[in-house]
């Protein structure tokens, strides 16, 4: 009997966290497993990780920037995410913060980049 509730538990659980991106028959558009497969073989897992495992990391995924989205819809202007709103939120985590920073700084150097090429091929 215990194990029947354990049991209806978890299914409700798993039908709840779908982040309300259902298509179709119950089953969700994976939209990110490929690249979770690379990265978790990068990280040390086996080159063709359990599809379950796969499923429950996007579901994480897709529950960490659901949220982020609407914690910055909700703190900056309504209804828009903006770079600024996103690196409000991540501040107090030191890593998260200087992973951001360096992309954004990356970023910028990439159009520097891009902009240099384009003028040296098409001329000034």
């Amino acid at each position: 009997m215990a194990d029947e509730e354990d049991e209806t538990g978890f299914d409700e659980e798993v039908e709840d966290g779908s982040g309300g991106v259902d298509v179709g028959h119950g089953k969700r558009k994976r939209l990110f497993s490929k690249e979770l497969r690379c990265m978790m073989y990068g990280f040390g897992d086996d080159q063709n990780p359990y599809t379950e495992s796969v499923d429950i990391l996007e579901d994480l995924v897709i529950e960490f920037i659901t949220e982020m989205t609407h914690k910055a819809m909700s703190i900056g202007r309504q209804g828009r995410v903006q770079v600024e709103d996103i690196v409000f939120l991540i501040r107090k985590d030191p890593r998260k913060f200087a992973r951001v920073k360096d992309l954004l700084t990356m970023n910028e150097e990439l159009k520097r980049a891009r902009k240099a090429f384009d003028e040296a091929n098409y001329g000034s």
